[in-house]
């Protein structure tokens, strides 16, 4: 390894030293993924050092390019980078030093098994499950868009022209969401979007013809994306050519099929599974390093001149993008200041000042209104203040009152980005990644769908509140309060399902004002995805003269209505079902029963509560709990108690009209009031 070598000499070496950083790592932590970062570092090197606009001492600029590691066990590639690179920390994250590669995989270290965006300085989303990048880039890709639509004025059309390169795998493309997504990004005509694929026909089990031999090429031109190819995964060369191609495209998004070898240079164990998810041995990595020209015996070594090749190259590139950048951003800012703090607000993850004084409040009402009709007004509201509110629906906007309506909300298309209602067809999955996506990029992004559906999104869900994204979900339709629809429409386990996931806040409110404070807390929140279980059938919007402040919605739970002296009894009840429960408490009062009747629109926000709080709501001595929602009853022993009724249910619904629905299953005043005196 000379000093003075060529240029295409100093490439392979610093390809070479990603390669041999990633086999350490995993050998010494005896676990990972060493065959990826191997076949992939040339890729990985030749965008990062000549393609990627990406200043190291400045993280979150704004206008830099993103670079998305969709399958996410390839996870030493991306922490090489970061280190080579020289990624500084951005205030919360830290970077990867080479102490933390020499930790990876352990302990309270910022290189775990698969990058994770809160602990990792320069990792633009969590990866992992495979695919969920490929959404999350398509979601960046709209962001970018959308951003520059609406933000770039006459003169300043570069202020956000960033790109989006994602490096995917085999079971990437495999995986449902990732035909979702690019199927979307095609539509849409994602031109700034870059998916380098991983053609290494390798998986866990074996060659990928056991079991994916579709042409990838011809599924992508059907998408309408730009098909382009590199037949050697080693040829930087042909590589840098197909970057070109991609950003001369301006109609459409590209994908560039690479032929890779998963760990290459791997003499026993390259092209084949043994290279996949487990260390290579301490032999065989002998024998890789000799096939490179490297020490066999060196570990962890970047050569000085790797070093300062990346270090002045990409580092002093970036450094003068992001100058330039800084002094166009100062002309915008002489020019459009009122968009340049909106910007700002954006990228900083803020809102406008008084964003919440446009939170309406309901007259109360007999008839009153389903709650899925509330949102849709509070969110229109909202949406009219806060610019960069910015989704839509999984094609059923219509029915779950989630889109925008006011003049020019208009609708995301390749001919209208600036347009704030995005139509995600019928793909539930994709439209959370999405969303995850947009949300990292400074977005307020929402979606919508039925409770029922949620199913489909879960995983994206998860991810987000692993992520720290405050993702909107509006899911309508959230009981058997569907009806005729039957029980594949009725979501039973669905709450239960979604409570269970940690970091996500769940809110199903009782009447049109609770849909309200619900909506300032889903504004309020920075880290947290929150969803909104809402109902298809009217409740009542309640006097708040009369019954306890909406307000309370924020704490979990609040006394709706109340006795004298200690209750005999506490009926707890969410959503449509705390109608019932007032209505029971009233036949139970007349008996002569003390009652205090409990709103609990939020598990989670009730638990960030005081214990003293949680306690006066709840008193510990008031043993005697009946508590009603219709779905799953897991989970409501906590606040039933041992002692207490659970009224839920137990099975699936069933197709007939709601009036016949609630006496079937026991949702009624007579069964509320029945388990009330059973345990009183």
């Amino acid at each position: 390894m000379a000093d003075h070598a060529s240029e295409a000499d100093l490439d392979l070496l610093c390809v070479n030293t990603i390669r041999t950083l990633s086999m350490d790592a995993v050998q010494q932590a005896n676990s990972g993924h060493p065959g990826a970062p191997m076949g992939l570092a040339p890729v990985a090197y030749t965008v990062w050092q000549n393609y990627l606009n990406y200043d190291p001492a400045a993280p979150l600029w704004p206008n830099r390019d993103r670079f998305v590691l969709s399958n996410g066990h390839a996870s030493m590639l991306l922490y090489s980078m970061l280190h080579l690179t020289g990624v500084q920390g951005d205030g919360q994250r830290k970077p990867v030093t080479l102490d933390e590669i020499k930790k990876f995989r352990q302990l309270d270290g910022v290189t775990p098994g698969h990058p994770e965006h809160h602990l990792t300085s320069g990792v633009e989303t969590t990866t992992g499950p495979l695919g969920q990048g490929i959404g999350n880039a398509v979601g960046m890709a709209i962001a970018q868009k959308w951003i520059a639509a609406t933000y770039a004025k006459p003169g300043f059309e570069n202020l956000f022209d960033h790109k989006i390169y994602t490096i995917c795998g085999d079971g990437c493309l495999m995986e449902g969401i990732a035909s979702e997504a690019c199927s979307l990004a095609g539509h849409l005509k994602l031109n700034n979007l870059c998916l380098l694929y991983d053609d290494n026909e390798i998986t866990i089990d074996g060659r990928t013809s056991l079991a994916f031999t579709e042409n990838v090429a011809m599924r992508f031109a059907a998408y309408d994306w730009n098909v382009l190819r590199v037949a050697d995964g080693t040829d930087m060369v042909s590589l840098a050519s197909m970057l070109d191609q991609f950003l001369l495209t301006t109609d459409k998004p590209t994908i560039v099929l690479v032929k890779g070898i998963i760990g290459y240079g791997a003499p026993h164990k390259q092209n084949t599974e043994n290279a996949h998810g487990e260390p290579l041995g301490d032999a065989e990595i002998v024998a890789a390093k000799k096939f490179y020209g490297w020490p066999e015996d060196a570990k962890f070594l970047v050569p000085p001149q790797v070093l300062a090749h990346f270090r002045q190259h990409f580092g002093t590139r970036g450094a003068l993008k992001h100058a330039e950048w800084n002094a166009l951003f100062a002309k915008y800012l002489a020019a459009f200041p009122n968009e340049a703090k909106l910007v700002g607000e954006i990228f900083d993850g803020t809102l406008p000042a008084g964003w919440n004084q446009a939170i309406p409040t309901f007259p109360a009402d007999a008839k009153g209104m389903a709650s899925r009709d509330s949102s849709g007004k509070v969110l229109n509201a909202l949406a009219k203040v806060i610019p960069w509110m910015v989704g839509g629906s999984a094609d059923l906007a219509k029915s779950n009152k989630s889109r925008l309506t006011f003049d020019n909300a208009g609708d995301f298309q390749a001919a209208t980005p600036a347009g704030r209602n995005i139509n995600f067809g019928v793909r539930e999955h994709a439209m959370g990644a999405i969303c995850n996506g947009m949300a990292l990029h400074g977005l307020r992004a929402f979606a919508a769908g039925f409770l029922i559906f949620s199913d489909y999104g879960r995983p994206a869900i998860r991810l987000g509140a692993i992520i720290e994204v405050p993702v909107l979900y509006i899911f309508t339709h959230d009981s058997i309060g569907v009806g005729e629809d039957g029980p594949t429409h009725q979501p039973i386990e669905q709450i239960a399902s979604l409570r269970a996931i940690p970091g996500v806040i769940v809110i199903r409110p009782g009447d049109a004002n609770e849909v309200s404070e619900a909506y300032r807390v889903a504004f309020s929140e920075t880290e947290h995805p929150v969803i909104l279980a809402l109902s298809r059938q009217n409740l009542p919007t309640l006097d708040r003269t009369e019954y306890g402040p909406a307000s309370g919605t924020a704490k979990g739970a609040y006394v709706l209505l109340d006795c004298t002296g200690t209750p005999d009894v506490i009926l707890i009840g969410t959503g449509s079902e705390v109608q019932l429960c007032i209505e029971a408490g009233e036949k139970l009062t007349a008996e002569g029963k003390k009652v205090r009747i409990v709103s609990m629109p939020s598990w989670e926000l009730f638990e960030r509560q005081p214990k003293e709080y949680r306690d006066s709501i709840l008193p510990p001595t008031v043993t005697n709990r009946v508590t009603v929602e219709m779905g799953s009853v897991f989970g409501w022993e906590r606040y039933a108690g041992l002692q207490g009724s659970i009224i839920g249910m137990h099975g699936f619904g069933a197709s007939a009209p709601l009036k016949d629905l609630l006496p079937y299953f026991g949702f009624t005043v007579e069964a509320v009031v029945k388990a009330a005196k059973k345990i009183g």
